[in-house]
């Protein structure tokens, strides 16, 4: 009989470090959205109308405003980086409402700024109309917000409930992404 104990005793904790920590599952799969924030709307608007600018010459501090398809891919790289972090994750039946939320969310935004973000991106780097850039930033409103809005949601919705179950503090503000 003890020589099954050790062994079960084992597996049990094998399987129990495996799972990711609740706190952890709800930092990958619902506060990461918050960097999706603003899309379809005036946020990213605003990015791309003042982009970041970037050190050129470390020896003379030198600073140049970031390409927009340069912010643009970064944000993909982020947002793909984040999405493959969520379908990692093996949590328990508590967290998959979340989880589910969550990949939805991503799987809906990462073609758009794969495709309309980096077009309005090279409208802006291309020094294109104004017309043509705020008609293409209507498009991407008109076609893209209310469904972000309400996936958003959501993961709010699911993550908040997550956090409440588990003693994750939480403070929500301003959950318009408009």
């Amino acid at each position: 009989m003890k020589k099954l104990i050790a062994p079960f005793v084992t597996v049990c904790l094998l399987l129990a470090s495996c799972t990711t920590p609740p706190d952890k599952t709800f930092g990958i799969a619902a506060l990461n959205c918050n960097m999706i924030y603003g899309f379809g709307g005036a946020g990213m608007q605003r990015e791309l109308a003042s982009p970041s600018v970037k050190l050129v010459d470390e020896k003379t501090m030198l600073t140049a405003p970031m390409l927009r398809k340069e912010m643009v891919e970064e944000k993909i790289k982020t947002l793909q980086s984040n999405y493959e972090k969520v379908k990692a994750l093996s949590a328990g039946d508590d967290a998959k409402e979340m989880i589910t939320a969550s990949l939805a969310l991503y799987e809906y935004v990462l073609p758009v700024y794969k495709k309309e973000y980096i077009e309005l991106a090279a409208l802006y780097d291309g020094a294109a109309a104004s017309e043509k850039i705020t008609a293409l930033e209507k498009t991407i409103s008109d076609t893209y917000a209310a469904k972000f809005e309400e996936l958003y949601n959501n993961v709010i919705k699911a993550g908040t409930a997550y956090a409440e179950k588990h003693g994750i503090p939480v403070t929500q503000v301003n959950t318009s992404p408009r």
